[in-house]
């Protein structure tokens, strides 16, 4: 007999707890793992509660001991894996003033190197060592890294504990010498004033929600700092970003479908922020500037895939916004970027992006054109304002990330960086096609699918299927090198692009959220149900994958259709949902109201939640083998939900199916902060499915 087959799972102990809500009462006899001193958890993981700490390495444990006899795959995975990265990467030089700066990772580097070197060429400045900056802590990941205007002072915000509380520190770049030790409890964002003196950050208060806004001068106490702005609606998080101009600071509320933008200028720290549109419940709007005008992607007057209008600086309120771009059946007008003479708009048509340029002399618009079936775009920060140059990167399912600077003035590209798989990789040995499922309702659902060009597609080949389907959050179908230690090991990959995500425009996310929130569901079923139709897959030998939300998609499918599925991945998985949401006393609860509706007060939202939440509907049944991760300090899907979830199923399942969980006692939500360490929470992944679908 193996080894593995004498070992017995932990079996977490059952504790009374009774719930109520709406006169309905639920039993909840895990409840006892979430510790009540969960806000120091968070700072301070050390304080866990004894018994869940015990529980909890119990279950790690089990977790490793069941894959001990996959340990060589689980080696080799990872070697695979990390084949597939350019160990002393680097990203193009981004033009700023005199200098040109870029990240790179030195070759066994975990942590990235902050670089710059003079703008026409000439010797390296390493400004920030993420790995020298690392070495004291267990975890460590880097939140903004901004330069000051007059380039001497490098500010740069640290998360030591994956709690997503960064503290924000500033350098002299010429000695070295650390200038500030700045405040603590930040939500990891940076905004330079101009004076090079004064730098903006958002606090969170102690539910781990951002909603302070201040201005900090270099050297003081950050207990003097300014208050610029304090959001005291709980249902909404608050941010602070700078323009394209780099001229103004704006100061961003927003809830799932509301926003209000205040803006001061980058040069008077201490103005106060004026509002361009007051928060009106339903309106989103986002701003960005250009020369003595406002650029304002909005959704007011029914442009529910959103509209570009302009108003004057001078005086920015609603009556004075005119409109640059209509609203456009079919058109989801994602994002905009302004340079001094042009507007770089990101849009998408039929689940596929585009990049539209216009010559804000002529009017005269453009479009960039691609043409592979199903691809992904992306238009970073930090863009050169002055330039006719814009910076944009392109891939596909095969085709690795290229980054190019395009022209606007000829209408030209130039690649700057393709990435490099070391092992190798040739984009002629798959095929990507995109198919359409058809849903429950007749709603036509994309799917991509990538497979090897020898694939037989016959039905034998198992099936990895992904999705996310909230927030509006799209998956788009871009490169990921991990993919290929399943695909080339036989595995079809496939991504759903399900409504709840904005693929077909922002009425595709409505038609997934609040009263309509099944449709992710069931879109998901219907896609794995159009894979199988076309015989490329088989009920029971189908694989599903999904974090966060997508955990509670792929735990509310398991629920509902336990024999389509032979394994299911679950990452930081929001699985206790209803619990969660009916607790305003967490920090995510409150601003989630506009996401899933508000449990608390309305009867017909906590039976709908009830009806799906994966937890509350585990049940004495057989369930595909799971493997379910989770973040100790996790302040997004806290740890104690993949944790109760597991003990639940662990107790009710009526198979013999392997059930793991593994909770990352040094990390949050993001997983692991170092490159190569997050590739052996990908490796666990995979070693799992391989292990379940007999594979090497």
């Amino acid at each position: 007999m193996s080894q593995t087959m004498t070992i017995s799972p932990p079996i977490a102990e059952r504790r009374p707890h009774r719930l109520a809500a709406h006169g309905v009462e639920r039993d909840d006899p895990y409840h006892w793992l979430r510790d009540e001193n969960w806000r120091e958890v968070m700072r301070d993981p050390s304080v866990l509660r004894r018994d869940i700490r015990d529980y909890l390495e119990a279950e790690n444990a089990y977790t490793e001991a069941m894959l001990a006899d996959v340990a060589d795959l689980r080696g080799k995975l990872f070697e695979e894996l990390k084949g597939r990265i350019k160990a002393d990467d680097s990203s193009p030089p981004l033009p700023d003033g005199p200098f040109a700066y870029y990240v790179r990772f030195e070759e066994a580097g975990e942590h990235p190197l902050y670089c710059r070197q003079p703008r026409e060429g000439g010797p390296e400045e390493i400004l920030l060592d993420g790995d020298a900056l690392s070495k004291e802590h267990a975890f460590y990941r880097l939140g903004a890294v901004r330069q000051s205007f007059d380039h001497r002072l490098l500010a740069w915000a640290e998360d030591v504990k994956g709690s997503e509380l960064y503290r924000v520190r500033v350098r002299d770049i010429d000695s070295g010498r650390v200038v500030d030790e700045g405040p603590e409890g930040t939500h990891g964002n940076i905004v330079w004033a101009k004076d090079n003196a004064h730098y903006f950050y958002t606090a969170l208060n102690e539910d781990l929600r951002p909603d302070r806004v201040y201005c900090h001068r270099i050297g003081d106490d950050p207990s003097k700092d300014r208050l610029v702005y304090h959001e005291t609606d709980n249902g909404y998080y608050l941010g602070v970003d700078e323009g394209d101009s780099r001229e103004l600071v704006y100061i961003v509320s927003h809830a799932s479908e509301t926003t209000e933008v205040r803006i001061l200028p980058a040069d008077r720290p201490d103005a106060d922020p004026v509002v361009i549109a007051p928060r009106r419940e339903g309106h989103e709007y986002d701003v960005t500037d250009q020369g003595d005008r406002l650029i304002i992607r909005t959704n007011r007057d029914g442009a529910v895939d959103f509209k570009l209008m302009e108003t004057p600086l001078a005086a920015p309120g609603e009556e004075n916004w005119r409109e640059l771009v209509p609203a456009r059946e079919g058109v989801l007008l994602r994002g905009v970027t302004a340079f001094s003479g042009w507007l770089a708009r990101l849009e998408t048509v039929d689940a596929l992006p585009r990049i539209v340029i216009t010559d804000t002399a002529t009017n005269e618009s453009h479009e960039i054109a691609f043409d592979e079936e199903a691809y992904s775009l992306g238009i970073g920060g930090g863009q050169e304002y002055e330039s006719g140059r814009l910076r944009f990167s392109y891939s596909s399912p095969t085709t690795p990330e290229r980054v190019f600077d395009y022209d606007m003035v000829v209408r030209e590209r130039e690649l700057l960086k393709e990435q490099e798989i070391p092992s190798g990789h040739n984009p002629a040995d798959y095929v990507v096609r995109r198919i359409q499922a058809k849903a429950h309702d007749g709603e036509e659902i994309p799917v991509t699918v990538l497979h090897r060009a020898d694939a037989r597609l016959d039905g034998n080949e198992p099936l990895m299927l992904y999705g996310y389907g909230s927030y509006g959050i799209s998956i788009p179908a871009s490169f990921s090198p991990h993919r290929f230690s399943l695909v080339d090991r036989g595995f079809v990959y496939a991504i759903a692009h399900i409504r709840g995500g904005m693929e077909k425009g922002y009425r595709w996310y409505l038609d997934g959220k609040l009263e309509k929130k099944t449709n992710t569901f069931r879109d998901f079923i219907s896609a794995a149900e159009a894979l199988i139709g076309r015989g490329w897959a088989r009920a029971g030998e189908i694989a599903i994958h999904g974090g966060s939300a997508g955990g509670m998609l792929v735990g509310a499918v398991a629920n509902m259709r336990p024999d389509l599925w032979k394994a299911v991945v679950a990452e930081v998985p929001f699985v206790d949902c209803l619990t969660t949401i009916l607790d305003d006393s967490l920090p995510l609860t409150p601003p989630e109201w506009t996401e899933w509706g508000n449990p608390i007060t309305t009867k017909a939202v906590h039976d709908l939640m009830l009806s799906y939440s994966p937890y509350d509907n585990v049940e004495a049944k057989a369930y595909p083998a799971m493997l379910i991760n989770g973040g100790l300090t996790d302040p997004r899907v806290t740890y104690w939900e993949p944790s109760k979830w597991a003990a639940k199923l662990r107790a009710s399942k009526t198979d013999d199916n392997l059930l793991l969980l593994k909770i990352n006692m040094e990390s949050g939500h993001g997983g692991s902060a170092g490159r190569f360490d997050k590739l052996k929470e990908v490796a666990l992944n995979y070693v799992f499915l391989l292990k379940v679908f007999g594979r090497t």
